[in-house]
This record gives structure tokens, C-alpha cells and sequence, in this order.
């Protein structure tokens, strides 16, 4: 029984507060990996985007959006849609932001400098740009370990799209 009015903002408020199992800084909403939310009633449609196709955390964050759904008291369902790719274009400000504060490089800036280079990935630490790749299997196929000689902290970063 729905106790109040369901609202697409009203959902993405709670989604807001659904947590990344593997990220616990950023919500599913900072990720960008929700593609559409569609209030019918009292039902309520989810559609949410892999960040990429292996993720393990895939059953857990639909779980996990579902459970914050239905505590609206909406019946609910969830899917995971291949309607376009995720990429790391989709992450808010606010979720660049809170990826630096747990100490995850947020993906670089697309602009090209230098002769085909990418734009160098900044400490998240102290912000240093002279930071070196020191793996690109992170601990997710998504992400590459990376090491910063200005400050000797070694951290996570999100791979460049391409």
C-alpha cells in the first residue's frame, strides 16, 4: 500500500541513498548507472546500466534498489538494460567528487593534449599530475592501479573510455 504520492524525483531520492556495494563513497544515482525510473500507481520501474557486463556487483546493487523502491511501498521491478553503454561521462560532479574523497581517481578530463596524450590523471591525494600507471588490472575491470611519486601513495582509477 503506497502511504504517500510516488514521484520519479521521490524514487531518485531514495536510489540517492543506494549505495555502490564496491565504491561505498557514491550512490548508484552519482554513478550514473540509472537509465530511467517510470512511476505507474503504485509500481515503480527501474532501469539500470552495468558499468560493465562482468560486474560482480551486479545482483547485489539490484537488490539493493529494489529493497530502497519498495520501502516507498511501491511494487517494484528492476533491470539491467543495454540500451547504451555505460561510461564514466555519466558520473555526477558530486560523485567525481566523493570517488577523490574515498581515494579513486575520478576519470580525467576527454580533452587531448599533447600530440595524441591523454590528459594526465591527478593525485587524488594531493593532487599532483605526474602520476604513474603501475597496473591496468585493477580490482575491477573498470578500474587500474596507479602510483603518485609526488606524495608515494599508490590509489585506484577509473580507466579512460576508448
Amino acid at each position: 500500500m503506497v502511504t504517500r504520492a510516488l514521484t520519479e524525483a521521490g524514487v531518485l531520492a531514495a536510489l540517492d541513498e543506494v549505495m555502490d556495494p564496491e565504491i561505498p563513497s557514491c550512490s548508484v544515482v552519482d554513478l550514473g548507472i540509472v537509465e530511467r525510473v517510470a512511476v505507474t500507481g503504485d509500481a515503480v520501474e527501474v532501469d539500470l546500466l552495468p558499468t560493465f557486463s562482468g560486474c560482480p556487483a551486479l545482483d547485489v546493487i539490484g537488490r539493493d534498489v529494489a529493497r530502497a523502491v519498495e520501502q516507498l511501498g511501491a511494487r517494484t521491478q528492476v533491470r539491467w538494460v543495454r540500451t547504451r553503454p555505460w561510461t564514466t561521462d555519466r558520473i555526477t560532479e558530486r560523485g567525481r567528487a566523493r570517488l577523490a574523497e574515498y581515494g579513486i581517481a575520478p576519470p580525467g578530463s576527454p580533452v587531448v593534449v599533447e600530440l595524441g596524450r591523454p590528459d594526465p590523471i591527478a593525485c587524488p591525494y594531493c593532487g599532483a599530475r605526474a602520476t604513474e600507471e603501475q597496473s591496468a588490472f585493477g580490482p575491477t575491470p573498470c578500474r587500474a592501479i596507479r602510483y603518485c611519486p609526488a606524495c608515494r601513495n599508490p590509489f585506484e582509477a577509473f580507466k579512460p573510455k576508448g
